[in-house]
């Protein structure tokens, strides 16, 4: 009820359920209390409906029992809402919330699970990297929390970085993983339409030429100016190695996050790409991320961890 300001929604909800209820009881009420015509002979009638010529349905009374269960229910259904939320703004007499609730097990887990993962955090990362129970801990923190974006695998998808090779946008440090994975990243590559198709694709070739991939080399020659002058190499530099400050990836090095063919190039160069890696800072709190940090850092690190 928080999206509703005014306290006549509360009441309008309110009503709705308490008629919907109740309704239902008096309504029960009424069919049991109607008496069923007999026929001529003594037998019960039918209510005249026929299905597959012959199949018909019997004017027969509610079964008690059923009768009774359906008022119980009806009783029950009103004390839940004398105790629990489901009227309105109105809290019931528990003052249950789904919010309480998690807040109340979260608080219980902590307890219980707080120190285990507080016995890693003062330890250095590399080493932690190489903790069997830390390895694993990392593991089922991974595999629960960051494989939907970047596979259980940890090999990524499109868009999704691959964590187990050595490339890195924000940089391969144990800090600085830590700190992608605590406060998130975001990055964007502008959208340079403005240069024209022909300006484009000179760079899309260039660009493959970086990572030996098949190109024109006319169009590749045009492209390393443009390159320049494009404004290109105040993101990825003058080498195209990229930059950990600005997330900016190495073109160099053969690794794609999006597609190396020419098409998907020119696609990045003309629209620009958007990313986001959201912050787990508020979620996983700093024990957890220094574990899950460890992890990652194992992944890509043949001495470290399970590899």
């Amino acid at each position: 009820m928080s999206d509703f300001v005014n306290g006549f929604w509360s009441v309008y909800v309110a009503l709705i359920v308490l008629v919907s209820v109740v309704g239902c009881g008096v309504f029960l009420w009424v069919q049991s209390k109607a008496k069923v015509a007999a026929s001529p002979t003594g037998e019960v009638q039918t209510v005249g409906h026929v299905w597959d010529e012959t199949l018909e349905e019997y004017n027969n009374p509610l079964p008690r029992w059923w009768s009774w269960m359906f008022y119980i229910t009806v009783i029950f259904a009103l004390g839940y809402l004398v105790m629990f939320p489901g009227l309105g703004a109105y809290q019931g007499q528990l003052n249950w919330s789904s919010r309480g609730e998690y807040e109340s097990e979260m608080t219980t887990a902590e307890q219980k699970y707080g120190p285990i993962f507080a016995k890693f955090q003062g330890q250095d990362l590399k080493a932690l990297a190489a903790d069997p129970e830390a390895h694993k801990m990392g593991e089922r923190l991974f595999l629960t929390y960051c494989s939907q974006c970047h596979g259980s695998d940890a090999r990524g998808a499109k868009g999704f970085p691959d964590l187990t090779n050595d490339d890195w946008q924000w940089g391969g440090e144990p800090d600085q993983i830590e700190t992608t994975i605590m406060d998130g990243r975001q990055t964007a590559m502008p959208s340079h339409a403005h240069l024209g198709d022909e300006a484009i694709k000179d760079l899309a070739n260039y660009v493959r030429s970086l990572s030996s991939l098949q190109h024109d080399a006319e169009r590749a020659a045009r492209g390393k100016e443009a390159f320049t002058t494009a404004g290109c190499v105040a993101c990825h530099g003058p080498d195209a190695k990229g930059m950990f400050a600005v997330g900016a990836p190495n073109l160099t090095d053969g690794i794609w996050l999006y597609g190396s063919s020419e098409a998907t190039i020119i696609e990045t160069i003309t629209h620009g790409r958007t990313n986001k890696m959201p912050s787990h800072k508020d979620f996983l709190g700093q024990n957890k991320v220094h574990l899950l940090a460890a992890y990652v850092y194992s992944l890509s690190h043949s001495g470290a961890g399970g590899q």
